[in-house]
């Protein structure tokens, strides 16, 4: 009957022991403790029937029979490596369906997703639009932009931009009949609310106004509604400060008060734990993170003054 191979962990370890010829630098680059790789070292021995390593003058080396069996283990896990590599840069092509709430994708994705394209052009992107964040990838999908907490099961989440909400409004606002200038003012003025008043009732507690009435203007279903409403003069909204950005940088949109709402939740880049690596997802997680990057140091160099965290 022919022996059993001996458990990959302890090939790898020897391998990687092997090579550096220490068990400090084999736990290191294995993310294990010494004592996990002398046990493993120990259990291929005791399987093989042969001494691998022997100590000479606090040396660790090879003996004969170690050193004739790492120089064929070596060409096996090199031949593994190369394999993977080979396999994930198949990957780095084809599509890319991404998940997403339609707001994102039209106030963010969207106008930059041409810089994507441009730098990988064997990376076919394909948007899905939907209202609801289910929690879980469909098999369609690649990859999702979920707003929360970043608590999704066995998915792995990027952290984008560092939500915060705030007052914007159309710069016809200031010189209207009813100037707007200073946070008082908003009596005189349409509040305009995303998905519903809680957040423009949040504004004015952590500001110190307790008798606005928030309980006015309307409710819209999308951001990009919301946004759409006060470029065009309807009132003021609350907004996310991702979604908001470029039409604030094109003067469609003003910040009349610097007092800002951080949240609790943000936009996270979410995937499948056993695709993290993919070449096509890895590909956009970087370029993505690249973006936001940039564009939270931007943000960070103006001045606001953060209110209290709401949730």
């Amino acid at each position: 009957m022919a022996r059993r191979l001996p458990p990959l962990n302890a090939l790898k370890a020897f391998e990687t022991a092997a090579r550096h010829l220490s068990f400090t630098k084999a736990a290191e680059e294995m993310y294990v403790t010494q004592a996990a790789i002398s046990h493993q070292i120990k259990a291929l021995e005791d399987h093989l029937g042969l001494k691998l390593f022997m100590r000479k003058n606090r040396s660790l080396l090879l003996t004969e029979e170690g050193q004739s069996y790492f120089l064929d283990i070596k060409e096996i896990f090199l031949q593994l490596h190369e394999s993977t590599e080979k396999l994930l840069a198949r990957g780095a092509k084809g599509s890319l369906t991404v998940s997403l709430q339609p707001s994102f994708a039209i106030q963010w994705l969207v106008p930059r997703l041409n810089q994507f394209s441009e730098q990988h052009p064997d990376i076919d992107v394909r948007i899905k639009a939907v209202d609801l964040d289910e929690g879980s990838l469909t098999d369609d999908v690649d990859v999702a932009i979920y707003y929360g907490r970043g608590t999704w099961r066995n998915l792995h989440a990027d952290k984008l931009h560092t939500e915060y909400l705030l007052p914007v409004c159309s710069p016809l606002l200031l010189n209207s009949s009813k100037p707007l200038q200073e946070p008082t003012d908003l009596q005189y003025h349409n509040l305009l609310h995303d998905g519903s008043r809680r957040a423009w009732k949040a504004w004015f507690t952590t500001q110190g106004f307790k008798h606005f009435n928030v309980n006015q203007g309307p409710i819209f279903s999308h951001s990009s509604m919301v946004l759409q409403a006060a470029i065009h003069g309807q009132g003021v909204a609350l907004a996310h400060n991702v979604l908001a950005r470029p039409d604030i940088n094109s003067g469609r949109l003003i910040v009349p008060f610097n007092h800002v709402l951080i949240s609790k939740d943000a936009y996270y880049l979410v995937c499948r734990e056993s695709q993290t690596e993919l070449g096509k997802i890895t590909a956009f997680r970087q370029w993505m993170t690249q973006m936001v990057e940039a564009e939270q140091a931007d943000f960070a160099e103006q001045q606001f003054t953060n209110a209290v965290a709401i949730d």
